[in-house]
Parts: structure tokens; sequence; C-alpha cells
């Protein structure tokens, strides 16, 4: 063998090699966040290289787009170098075999092995090859290379496809939280906030309401004294104010403004002089925008309409927040328990519990549907109003009802019955 042949084998060992610390490199930057990079820039004792880390991240196609080019072409200069080699030597049969192997050479030496290693540690793989990165994303002919061939390849794509990079589902987040946990990077407390942020997007108004039935309200001809007395029995701070019914909402009332109207001496005013007009929002809007434009415009509560237009409930800023941070109580609150357990494999749950809430508490899987509520389901699946004592089973569960206030279901009774192949009502 002369010495061009070694310095052949030689090259493609070298491109080997260098193909498996991109492919290493391209590993690391892909399933690596600039949130675990900050604490090495802003520690105690910072990375020297982690502040390059973070800017070469903020821009990842620019920084991985050059070594995947360099990659393929590792690959496709090491093959072409060892086929003509095997043909000169061996002739032209041999290069199919020669082909096959150095195929499965790269793909342990150059693509799995490196690959792996850098999933272990991603971090401090980046941290390694900052500079090479650097270099070649900087490296001008590489760079404009680069752009063509990517411009090349948007041609090809729907225009509205085009700027879309790789995005997280919220699954995805949800589970690199409970990982974090298991790192004992974060708390199970911040965990479960991060979750309900997550799930606060998708959350409607209806799903957080006080529906019409629970409503606390008081006529507009009722004097500022009996809307006082009212909101006294039933702890309520604000109270909507009707004309002719519910359906007929003319303002919101606060306790407060009650109290200081009856100091003044002027009990006996009808309490509509002294309401604010209220806000009206549709069942469908978003609890997230209802965030924001409670904070804008300085309302605490609003009226929730239906595609009716009537009265579907009353959302307050407390609602709100309690989808965020969980059940907030004060000395005054006095609302039944939504769920109180009965043994081992049995709980009691109020009609109007959250159909998400009732399968954290027990673990099951309702279908989702039109309905929010275990009362709206168990409306849904039987087809009528129940009577106490009628059954559903879905999912391993068996749902009772227990208790009926006119036509509304106000006490459910869920067991677990092992796994059932069969959902129905009877």
């Amino acid at each position: 063998m002369g010495g061009l042949e070694i310095l052949g084998l030689l090259v493609v060992v070298g491109l080997v090699l260098f193909a498996a610390v991109l492919a290493a490199a391209e590993t690391a930057f892909t399933h690596l966040s600039r949130a675990q990079v900050n604490p090495r820039a802003e520690g105690d004792q910072p990375h020297a290289r982690a502040d390059a880390l973070v800017e070469l991240l903020q821009d990842r196609e620019q920084s991985l787009n050059p070594l995947l080019l360099l990659v393929l072409s590792c690959h496709l200069a090491a093959a072409t170098i060892v086929a003509a080699l095997v043909q000169e030597h061996f002739g032209a049969r041999w290069v199919a075999v020669a082909l096959v192997v150095q195929a499965v050479v790269i793909f342990v030496l150059a693509e799995a092995l490196p690959k792996t290693l850098a999933l272990h540690d991603p971090l401090a793989v980046a941290l390694r090859v900052v500079p090479l990165v650097n270099f070649l994303r900087g490296f001008l002919p590489l760079r404009v290379l680069t752009s063509l061939l990517v411009g090349l390849a948007n041609a090809f794509l729907p225009r509205t496809r085009r700027r879309l990079g790789p995005v997280m589902s919220d699954d995805e987040l949800i589970a690199l939280a409970s990982a974090a946990v298991e790192a004992e990077v974060i708390e199970p407390e911040e965990q479960a906030l991060i979750a309900s942020v997550i799930e606060f997007g998708d959350t409607v108004v209806r799903e957080v309401m006080t529906p019409r039935p629970d409503l606390v309200s008081v006529r507009a001809t009722a004097t500022v004294e009996e809307a006082l007395e009212t909101s006294i029995e039933s702890g309520f701070s604000r109270l909507p104010i009707y004309r002719d019914d519910s359906d007929d909402i003319v303002g919101i009332v606060h306790a407060k403004r009650l109290a200081e109207v009856a100091r003044g001496g002027r009990s006996q005013e009808p309490v509509m002089s002294v309401g604010r007009p209220p806000l009206f929002v549709p069942e469908t809007k978003r609890a997230e925008s209802m965030l924001r434009e409670m904070q804008e415009r300085r309302h605490h509560a609003a009226v929730v309409i239906d595609e009716y237009g009537g009265t579907a409930g009353l959302v307050t800023l407390e609602d709100l927040i309690e989808e965020l941070v969980g059940e907030i109580v004060d000395e005054f609150d006095h609302e039944a328990p939504l769920f109180e357990r009965r043994g081992s494999d049995a709980v009691v749950v109020h009609g109007r519990m959250p159909l998400d809430e009732l399968g954290d508490l027990v673990g099951g899987d309702i279908p989702e549907g039109e309905w929010d509520t275990i009362g709206g389901y168990i409306f849904d699946a039987l087809g009528h109003v129940p009577d106490e004592g009628e059954m559903v089973l879905v999912d391993g569960m068996e749902l009772t009802v227990e208790k009926i206030e006119g036509r509304r279901i106000t006490q459910v009774r869920v067991v677990s019955v092992g796994a059932e192949d069969a959902t129905g009502a009877r």
C-alpha cells in the first residue's frame, strides 16, 4: 500500500472522527435550553464559555445549520474516498461491500456513540464545543453556502411554515417540570404552579364561574339596608343587581360600598343608585384574557352570558386566581366542600365539580364533550334528569346520583370498580 493510499485512509479516519464531534455538538445544542445554561453564566463562579453558549442558543438555527451541512459532507467525502480505494485495489464488485461496512462504522462511531454520550450531559458537551461552533458559524464561505441551501429548501415549503421552528407541547412542558422535580431542581409546589399556568391558557370562563343557580343577587328596587343584609347572610362581598329577573342584570354592588352608604344615613336608598355598571363577557372567553381585562378595567367581577344573551353565571377575580394557585378560603367562606372521601375506594363529590378535578382526584378519565362538570356528564349520559340512585359506569368508575335539589345534581358517589370494559348507564 503506497503513501497515497495511507493518506486516504488517514483522511477517512479524520472525517469520521470530525463527523462524530459535530454529531455530538448537534445533539447537545438540540437538547439544551437557555434556562439550563443561564445558571452557569450568572452563578458565583460563571463558566468562561457560558455567555457564548447562551448567544449561540438564541439563534439555534444559524448555529446548527453549518454543523448539519458539514456532517453530511464528511460522510459523503469518506464514502467517496473509500469507494475509490477499494475499486483501485479490489475491483468494482467490492465497492458495495465496503460501503455497507463503512455505513455500519459511521452509524456506530460517528452517530450513535457520540449522540448517546451527548444526551447524558448536553450542557458539558455544548460548553466544550462552543469554540468550534462559534468558528463554523462565523466562517463566511460556509455561512453563505448554508444560507443559500436553506433558502433553496424554503422555496419548496409553504410560505406559512417557513418561519416556524421547533415547538414544545403543553404535555412536554409539564413532563419537563416533572423531570425537574425528580432532579430536585424545582419543588413539587413549583411544578404544580407551572402545570396550573399551562392549563390556565386552555381554560374558559364557563369552567371557573359561579353558575347562575348558585348566584346570590338583589332586586334593583331593594334598599341598601336589604342588600347589605343579603351580603352578610350569604357571605358574598359582590352582589349582582337585577331588574326583572336574573337575565336582566343591571349592576354589581360591593358590600363595602353598601356599608359606606348605610353608615352615611342613606340605608333606605335603592341599591341601584350605588351599584356599578356590570361588565358582560361571553362564557367562551379565555380565562387568561379575562384576567388581563379585569386588571386593565379595574373590575373584580363580570357577568357571564351564554350564546342566547342570558345570564350563565358570575366570574370574579378570585375565581381566576384560584385556577392558578388553588382554592382560597377565608374565615367568612362557608361553602360546602366539593368532595368528601368515604373509605379507601369511594368519594362523594358535588355535581358541579369540574371533570379535570375529578380525574385528578380519582385517577379516572371522563370523556370530554359539551359538559364541564360531573353533573353535566351524567345528564348527557342518561339523557334525562336523573332520580336519586341512578348510576353511570365510565372508565372503571361507578357514578351514583345520591342527591338531587330541584333539577340539579348536588351529590354524586364515585366508586372505583376496577377495569370495566363497558361504559353505560342504569
